[in-house]
């Protein structure tokens, strides 16, 4: 365990803020807040401090049946899917302007129970997830289909539908964006849905939709069941009333998912499964801006980012001088307690995220990777790990194969493109990747040659709400953000009608 240090934030087990008030704690469903049937809680744990923020109610089985007959019915029956999709977009519209007038009492909520960034919950992920909010409350009444031109006396179009009950999955990295990712574009098809929060952090989402109700969603479109993946997770991707599941994790529980969609009624299934990335950075490269911006990929939200830069390939020509500044700035990267405004990186998400990145930060060492800094605990409270880095990795290491979810990077060099492209390539995901170059040609080539659902050149974790995010290979399928995530929640009807007495066809 590492001493408190420069790069250390004195504030472990101190929060600079009070603890929010918990005002919401039970399941949402069917416009109401109720405890489960059970009348079983469970615990979230503040990462800072390893201490009960809240007991909350643990969704079931039957508490997601309540919850999905509650959605069939405001989907069959209610106003919802029945409003002019103008209507939709004004609710949606109060909706996120309720967000921000409360942002100061949610950013908190998502620091307390994740571990994440005050300052980045306030600037950053919370407006996204507002942008995201607006961006599909605008893309409501734009839903189109299409005039077909038939052979013979018939005239043919399309209608894009609402797909029904929704079934969300979300994970506990980021708490707040990813349930807006998803209920946005299906509030906007017109559908109903049933989500169940990550057990680590289900605070926000709760919060959430009680400014729903405030902003006049109506009762039983939106429902909020927090409970445990094989329980409430498991209820949602086999339930027979759910017409398509959307979930964000991990590549084991993904493929239960889909197991049990299609042994239920063979629902459509959006997955998105983590990434190990690569940050290719060649001779041409400002070695400073380089060193920053792997940095930077790898650290934010302490590597519990599916799209992290945890393998960086530089070109050997560079390579000492980038490992020399690499270290540098990792060793200035301020850990810390997250309400500081100085911290750069709070504790992990909990207890089982931090054992599992130190067994693989032992795996590195046992394999013969060179530990370059990091590798400790930081403090005697709460669940800080340094920024870690490692050079002489071999590709068939465990630290550069799996996704560790953590403030881990693997280094290596590489000499020509080909070369590059191979070890890029070199994974059985393919979620993002960047290339740091000054060459277009280079940059063309290999945001070509790359298989993954995102590349950036020349910046990372840059992604706004009109672009397109989800993976190649096991990275799963289907793409959350943009106009295609609202396709997810469509159905695609043709109409056919017989044409008499046309003047022309």
């Amino acid at each position: 365990m590492s001493s408190l240090s420069n790069n250390s934030s004195s504030s472990h087990g101190n929060s600079f803020l009070q603890m929010p008030p918990i005002k919401f704690t039970k399941l949402f469903i069917n416009g109401d807040f109720v405890d489960s049937l059970s009348g079983r809680t469970f615990e979230t744990i503040d990462p800072r401090t390893e201490e009960v923020i809240a007991r909350v109610s643990e969704g079931d089985k039957e508490d997601i049946d309540i919850a999905v007959k509650a959605a069939r019915q405001a989907f069959d029956s209610g106003p919802w899917p029945r409003l002019p999709a103008s209507e939709r977009a004004k609710i949606m519209m109060k909706w996120a302007d309720l967000i921000d007038e409360n942002i100061e009492e949610l950013a908190a909520l998502d620091t307390v129970d994740a571990g994440k960034l005050n300052y980045i919950n306030k600037v950053v992920e919370i407006p996204s997830a507002t942008n995201a909010l607006r961006y599909y409350a605008g893309a409501a009444d734009k839903i189109h289909g299409e005039v077909l031109k038939m052979n013979g006396d018939f005239h043919a179009y399309t209608l894009l539908e609402p797909i029904g009950v929704v079934g969300h999955i979300i994970p506990w990295n980021a708490p707040s964006l990813s349930f807006f990712i998803k209920v946005s574009p299906s509030l906007a098809a017109g559908c109903t849905m049933v989500l169940k929060p990550a057990e680590q952090t289900p605070l926000s989402a709760l919060f959430y939709a009680h400014l729903a109700k405030l902003a006049g969603i109506p009762d039983g479109v939106l429902n909020i069941v927090p409970g445990f993946g094989p329980t409430a997770g498991a209820a949602i991707s086999s339930h027979m009333d759910i017409d398509v599941v959307s979930f964000t994790g991990s590549i084991e529980v993904g493929r239960e998912v889909m197991q049990a969609a299609a042994r239920s009624n063979l629902k459509p299934v959006s997955l998105e499964l983590g990434g190990k990335s690569p940050l290719i950075i060649f001779n041409d490269a400002d070695i400073d801006k380089a060193a920053q911006l792997a940095l930077f990929g790898i650290m934010s939200n302490k590597g519990e980012i599916c799209v992290a830069s945890s393998r960086v390939f530089v070109q050997e020509e560079i390579y000492d001088e980038f490992e020399k500044k690499l270290v540098e700035k990792a060793k200035s990267w301020v850990v810390g307690d997250p309400f500081d405004p100085k911290s750069l990186q709070g504790p992990q998400a909990d207890r089982n995220q931090l054992e599992k990145i130190l067994s693989y930060i032992e795996h590195g060492k046992r394999e013969g990777a060179t530990l370059l800094t990091g590798g400790n605990t930081v403090g005697n409270k709460g669940y800080y790990i340094e920024p870690t880095i490692f050079c002489n990795v071999k590709e068939d290491m465990l630290i550069a194969r799996d996704e560790i979810f953590g403030p881990v990077l693997a280094l290596m060099k590489f000499k020509t493109m080909e070369e590059a492209i191979k070890s890029a390539n070199n994974t059985k995901y393919g979620l993002a990747a960047g290339i740091v170059t000054k060459n277009l040609d280079t940059a063309n080539t290999m945001s070509r040659s790359i298989r993954a659902g995102i590349v950036w050149i020349n910046c990372y974790l840059t992604v706004g709400s009109d672009v397109p995010f989800g993976g190649y290979k096991m990275s799963g399928f289907g793409r959350d953000l943009g106009l295609q995530a609202l396709h997810k929640y469509l159905q695609v009807k043709s109409v056919v009608t017989p044409i008499h007495n046309s003047p022309w066809l």
